[in-house]
């Protein structure tokens, strides 16, 4: 077969940018140019007529109001302000928060910092596909409870959490419910009133668009909510994010968010098409093999792998030619196993063995069926080296101690 190599399938790190998105940006770094902020001329009135077109994009992409949509540098600053904002806004009442053993880094860590400051967090867990009771949540909730954060998709394992479930119990308790939503925007349906989301935290690049820029949902009434600014000096964007708003990113964000939802259903059903065929391809001709996740509430284009009795960072760095992530992530020169696939409660093997692999927008059939091709040339390699080491003979994956993958499929 021929394809282009190398081949991109680590899409929930990052995905390119659109040409599409890349063409409605040029006028804005150059003839169109100007600060969305200042109101005394045409160079002004144009950039904020960009700027105000792609907040009215967000907003209905998310069945909001577009004064709700307040523009950041990318989902990271976006939850930041969302759970420090909100904490610092309702400090000396309310002094806990709920989330999940499964959310980004970027939900966590702000989560620790609030409990050096005082604030009482609680981390619940996820079964063995990484779903969240919505009864347990509710449970979670106490008195002083002010918030509950848990993520639309995870971004390894692909999981759909049961956000409208998980919403309406929060609404009934009177806390507020924040959703990390980098991964599920334009992928999946997504609806700030089904879900009874207040904060919603969105990037740009995980669809499409360009680096750097993001948004925040804040919900403007019933309930309103209050946050503390986490950066001041100029009051921008309602106050709650000083800076010039950088115009070509946010027309990029807003052209990419319309593109994603024209064309959401027929890219779900062909992404979901190529990750079966990936799926089928490896089970077919690779034993000790689990799927990481839920086999069907997850995004199309992700499919998350353990292979047992195989290094995944040796199987990683022989994939010259195919780029996806592997379930370890290095901190220094420490390999730390994901966070994410521990708490679904995988043995340390299959977690260091494990594979997350995101197909998107611009990938191939044929470009799926040679990733398949070297992953099981590379697996078995792998496997073959080991099992000469240890003295020869098939290697048993008795390590794994996880049935064989299921079907998946969305």
């Amino acid at each position: 077969m021929a394809v282009d190599l190398p081949i991109y399938l680590d899409h929930h790190a990052t995905t390119p940018t659109d040409p599409r998105v890349v063409e409605a940006m040029e006028p804005y770094w150059s003839r169109d140019f100007g600060n969305a902020a200042s109101h005394g001329h045409v160079f002004g009135w144009r950039a904020e007529e960009a700027v105000e077109l792609a907040r009215e994009c967000i907003a209905a992409a998310l069945g909001a109001e577009p004064r709700e949509v307040v523009f950041t540098s990318g989902a990271t600053e976006s939850n930041n302000l969302a759970l420090l904002g909100a904490a610092e806004a309702q400090a000396g009442r309310r002094d806990h928060v709920v989330t999940v053993a499964t959310e980004h880094k970027a939900v966590l860590d702000p989560c620790r910092v609030l409990e050096r400051r005082g604030w009482r967090v609680s981390v619940l867990p996820v079964d063995g596909e990484g779903l969240v009771d919505p009864d347990a949540v509710a449970a979670a909730i106490e008195e002083r409870t002010l918030l509950v954060s848990v993520m639309a998709a995870n971004n390894e394992i692909g999981v759909l959490q049961p956000l409208a479930e998980i919403g309406a119990r929060c609404r009934e308790r009177g806390v507020l419910f924040h959703t990390d939503a980098a991964q599920a925007l334009g992928k999946v349906p997504l609806d700030v009133q089904d879900a009874c989301a207040d904060l919603v935290s969105l990037s740009a690049h995980k669809l499409y668009g360009p680096p750097g820029v993001g948004a925040l949902f804040v919900r403007a009434r019933r309930p309103r909510v209050r946050l503390e600014p986490r950066q001041y000096g100029g009051g921008h964007e309602r106050g709650l994010r000083s800076g010039t708003v950088p115009v070509p990113l946010v027309v990029g964000f807003g052209r990419a968010v319309a593109l994603a939802a024209e064309e959401r259903e027929s890219e779900a059903a062909r992404l979901g098409g190529l990750r079966d065929r990936l799926f089928e391809r490896l089970r077919g001709s690779l034993e000790g093999l689990v799927l990481n996740g839920h086999p069907e509430r997850r995004l199309p284009g992700n499919l998350n792998l353990s292979f047992a009795d195989v290094d995944g960072e040796a199987l990683l760095a022989s994939l010259r030619d195919v780029a996806v992530s592997s379930g370890s992530a290095c901190t220094s020169a420490t390999p730390e196993p994901s966070h994410v696939l521990t708490a679904l409660g995988r043995p340390e093997a299959l977690v260091r063995a494990s594979l997350r692999i995101g197909i998107g927008r611009f990938n191939t059939a044929d470009e799926i069926d040679y990733a398949a091709e070297r992953i099981r040339e590379n697996v078995q390699l792998l496997r073959s080296t080991a099992a000469r080491k240890a003295g020869g003979g098939r290697l048993p994956f008795s390590d794994s101690q996880q049935p064989e993958a299921e079907e998946v499929g969305s």
